[in-house]
């Protein structure tokens, strides 16, 4: 049985008096749902109730939220203007998100933008496309670069304008290109026993009170499948902002002629 992860564990990027920046592992929820497990906002409660030796409860403010499959950088305020003002970064389009995300499958076109709207079946517990005229619709909006292949898998750069339930997810399987481990959105099966291939690799955004620029970017777990198929910080050609995650084996996503995922640990190259 997994360990629960607790705010003992949470790896904090940046803090000030009303910002503090995190990264959420995978498989986690953003905001406590049905499921009763362990969420992010509870966790960041609870480090600065230690941290600080409160007395009670301390506010936290949810700016943004990701699936609970997706891992990533988080940013949460500490004060209730902070919130408010974030807010409207999100509304106005100033609050910026990238993502990187793997697919099944090669893309037709390498680069290009992505609108659609957006419905949830609450039935099925799915997001479906649907015309704009679909009462309840929503507009989805974004911007994807093809990166590269790896043995039909493809890595991708998602810039992100509207922030709608599965929204890569959806908009991605829509061009034949179902995220690596998705098994609501057509994956191959394969890939299931794997974390989802969605990662929120950067947020940048005004900070509410002093005004200046903030750049945050984590890089997906190097030893975990499907990121360590990947050179992504020569793809990316930037800098690792944080990482809290130990280097440790480099291994290979292949896949082989009976379609089924192996892993291959690299060898050493002599010299």
């Amino acid at each position: 049985m997994a360990t629960e992860f607790t705010y003992k564990d949470l790896a904090v990027l940046y803090e000030d008096n009303h910002v503090i920046v995190v990264v959420k592992p995978c498989n986690i929820p953003s905001q406590a749902d049905s499921s009763g497990d362990k969420d992010m906002l509870t966790i960041v409660k609870e480090y600065l109730i230690n941290k600080y030796d409160k007395v009670g409860d301390a506010y936290v403010g949810l700016i943004h939220r990701l699936d609970r499959p997706t891992g990533g950088v988080m940013v949460f305020a500490k004060t209730s203007k902070s919130a408010s003002r974030l807010s409207e970064e999100i509304k106005s389009g100033e609050f910026e998100k990238k993502y990187l995300c793997v697919t099944c499958g090669v893309p037709k076109q390498r680069n290009g933008q992505l609108k659609h709207y957006l419905k949830k079946n609450q039935a099925k517990n799915i997001v479906q496309i649907v015309p704009q005229a679909t009462d309840g619709a929503k507009l989805a909006l974004l911007d994807y670069s093809f990166l590269q292949e790896v043995k039909g898998f493809s890595l991708f750069k998602i810039a992100l304008h509207t922030g709608r339930s599965h929204q890569i997810r959806v908009q991605m399987a829509s061009l034949g290109l179902p995220l690596f481990g998705d098994s609501k959105y057509g994956a191959l099966p394969a890939t299931f026993k794997h974390n989802l291939g969605l990662w929120a690799t950067e947020v940048k955004f005004i900070h509410p009170t002093t005004k200046e620029t903030m750049t945050f970017i984590v890089h997906p777990p190097k030893d975990e499948v499907p990121w360590r198929a990947y050179d992504i910080a020569r793809l990316l050609n930037v800098g690792i902002a944080s990482n809290p995650y130990d280097d440790l084996a480099n291994f290979n996503v292949l896949q082989d002629k009976t379609k089924t995922l192996i892993k291959e640990e690299n060898k050493a190259v002599k010299k």
